[in-house]
């Protein structure tokens, strides 16, 4: 699998999920480092639409071939939507994790939430100190 690179315009939360918000509400997913860790995804169990989250709190699992890792919620707020091609193509996260590879949609509470997350910059210093 290639490496994809990490948008720039997009926040990371040190648990490998990314999210663009625009307006008030957000799109989320896992990372390609994350994808890449887990190897090829076969399940992905999303969260029910109108499901309220705090920030940090279990949104989603992903299953692979290799494991089973829960997805946490970057910011608070409430799924307002979820990428339900999943359900029939789980490698999609694999392929596109950050396009056709989204996990959810989610309103936020809080916009200043997103301050406390990663930027592009900060995120690839992490996953370099997970690496050493």
């Amino acid at each position: 699998m290639s490496t994809k690179e990490n948008p720039a315009a997009f926040r990371y939360a040190a648990s490998h999920e990314w999210l663009n918000a625009s307006g008030g509400s957000a799109v989320c997913g896992i990372t390609d480092y994350a994808q890449r860790q887990l190897t090829d995804v076969v399940f992905i169990e999303l969260p029910p639409v109108g499901k309220k989250v705090k920030a940090g709190d279990r949104a989603a699992v992903v299953e692979s071939v290799k494991s089973v890792s829960d997805i946490y919620a970057p910011v608070s707020g409430e799924i307002t939507e979820v990428n339900s091609r999943l359900a029939d193509a789980p490698e999609l996260v694999n392929s596109d994790p950050f396009g056709e590879g989204w996990l959810f949609k989610i309103s936020l509470n809080d916009e200043g939430e997103l301050q406390r997350l990663l930027t592009k910059e900060g995120y690839e210093k992490t996953i370099q100190g997970e690496k050493a």
